[in-house]
């Protein structure tokens, strides 16, 4: 499959201008991107909800996947504007059925993601969706865990991603979606 990067853009919205930027948080050094000023504007969420949803509907999606808290803020309106399913994807614990779990460097730490057993089904064709492309670590993770299930990864679709941080090394043959990046 021949990996495809697309910068998403609507004409109507400056996205980037939706992003507050919040110096050293959670830690001194980072740049936190806080989408929440994106979701309080329903018609900015909207528009960014249907610029992704434009750029992938032609994968076939059977079902999104998104690691929490964020990734659940775009990956279950995407899922719902494409009529499929979601599956999220949350911390180790938080999960009441039977999981699979596995652990992961963060830019700022480590954690441990998990997702029940029956989330995925073998051959299903599976988007990853998140708020940021950072590091990569989270959606590796994340799908590692969709192909431990049997699914098939068809792409990640991000609000944000950070270029600057090479987290699409860690997604090598992945089609990766981003409606903003910085650099």
């Amino acid at each position: 499959m021949e990996r495809v990067d697309r910068k998403l853009s609507n004409a109507q919205y400056n996205f980037k201008d939706y992003i507050r930027v919040i110096p050293d948080f959670p830690q001194p050094g980072i740049r936190f991107k806080d989408i929440t000023t994106l979701l309080k504007d329903g018609g900015a969420y909207r528009a960014a909800i249907e610029e992704i949803r434009a750029a992938v509907e032609k994968l076939n999606i059977d079902v999104i996947a998104g690691p929490e808290a964020r990734g659940f803020v775009v990956g279950a309106p995407l899922a719902t504007a494409l009529g499929v399913g979601f599956a999220p994807i949350r911390k180790s614990g938080k999960l009441p059925g039977e999981t699979i779990t596995a652990s992961y460097d963060l830019e700022y730490g480590k954690d441990q993601l998990a997702m029940h057993k029956d989330a995925i089904e073998p051959g299903q064709r599976v988007l990853i969706a998140d708020d940021l492309l950072a590091t990569g670590g989270t959606i590796a993770t994340s799908i590692n865990l969709v192909r431990q299930l049997g699914g098939e990864i068809v792409g990640a679709a991000f609000l944000i991603e950070l270029g600057y941080l090479n987290g699409r090394e860690k997604l090598e043959g992945i089609d990766v979606f981003s409606l903003m990046t910085y650099n």
